[in-house]
């Protein structure tokens, strides 16, 4: 059997009222009754009696109804106040009980409804941000097509300027079509439309595999690479080609902002039930600003930074995108020079 639930503050006022209520009403039936009874002279005391009985019962129940009507209007102003758009509303009564709690929950309401607004108005920016990132990033190579293109098919120029021509228009093309695959596939992960096989990840091989990939980029620029993962450290858990374009990006992103002469080093190292993996450059290093949105698509640094010099701004993102994909994190960790950003993924259970 469900146990009854006890009067609130509200229901004992509204009980008081109703009972107070009763009693003028028996008193009076009680006192005309009496007026038959009693003799003619006591009839004025009587009466007088009555009408003073009357008027305190009166006082009394406005003093109860004016506190709860008072706690009402509270919770209907701020209410109306909300509807006309203000956030910074706080309802507060006077009393406990009832209204105290549908004012509580009032107030919790306003706060989620805030949150939501400020969540819809970052969304919103963040929106505006990407379409005019894209359109940016798009108007350029387009531009630049259709200038050589026209160029072409007005025949102001020879036969090898034009196979020029068409050399840098591929170039144009390849870098349209990279553009776009990685806006589909940031749009996929965060969508999290992801259908990847996940095995054991031997770090050592595919960090050595993937150093030696960029090595001539990095010879090329005169940058020394290195790694420093220690022989049969213990596998990760996590899809090897995804895994290894976290590190192509975040090699490559790290020797394009190397100057000639330094370095880069590739690290792991395992860390309880997780193992890190860290790319360390000797370069400009990210300044304190823009620490914060490095990962956020199209971000390239502000103003003259360094690292606005090229690249679209989706590196970082898309590495982000898949290491939250296997679980694990990414960040950019505290350096004396140069940049550091390390991820973490979970090791592999061994079977």
């Amino acid at each position: 059997m469900t146990p009854k639930r006890a009067l609130g503050p509200l229901q004992r006022r509204f009980a008081a009222g109703v009972l107070l209520a009763f009693v003028v009403v028996g008193a009076v039936v009680l006192s005309f009754g009496a007026l038959m009874l009693v003799p003619t002279d006591d009839e004025v005391t009587l009466v007088v009696a009555l009408g003073v009985f009357a008027l305190l019962a009166v006082l009394a129940s406005a003093l109860i109804a004016r506190g709860v009507l008072r706690d009402v209007e509270r919770v209907r102003d701020g209410l109306a106040a909300v509807g006309l758009g203000e956030r910074g509303v706080m309802i507060e009564t006077a009393g406990g009980g009832e209204i105290a709690e549908l004012a509580d929950e009032a107030n919790e309401m306003i706060a989620r409804l805030g949150e939501r607004e400020e969540e819809r108005d970052a969304a919103e920016s963040s929106r505006r941000h990407l379409v005019a990132a894209v359109s940016h990033d798009l108007r350029t190579p387009l531009a630049a097509i259709q200038a050589l293109g026209e160029a072409i098919e007005d025949d102001v120029v020879d036969d090898s300027e034009r196979r020029r021509y068409l050399a840098l228009m591929s170039v144009h093309v390849r870098a349209l079509g990279a553009l776009i695959e990685d806006l589909f596939e940031l749009s996929r992960l965060e969508a999290g439309d992801i259908e990847w096989s996940m095995q054991q990840v031997r770090l050592d091989e595919l960090v050595s595999e993937t150093v030696e990939a960029m090595r001539p980029a990095a010879d090329e620029r005169g940058v020394l690479v290195r790694t420093e993962v220690p022989a049969g450290i213990a596998p990760a858990h996590g899809n090897p080609e995804k895994l290894q374009r976290v590190l192509f990006n975040l090699i490559q992103n790290a020797i394009r902002h190397t100057p000639s002469d330094g370095s880069v080093a590739v690290r792991a190292q395992a860390n309880g039930a997780n193992v890190e993996v860290e790319v360390a450059d000797t370069g400009e290093g990210i300044t304190g600003p823009d620490r914060d949105r490095i990962f956020v698509p199209f971000f390239r640094g502000g103003g003259e930074a360094p690292r606005t010099r090229s690249g679209a701004g989706l590196g970082l993102p898309i590495c982000r995108a898949i290491v939250e994909a296997h679980g694990g994190m990414i960040w950019l960790e505290e350096a004396e020079t140069g940049a550091r950003v390390r991820f973490s993924l979970k090791l592999a259970e061994v079977t």
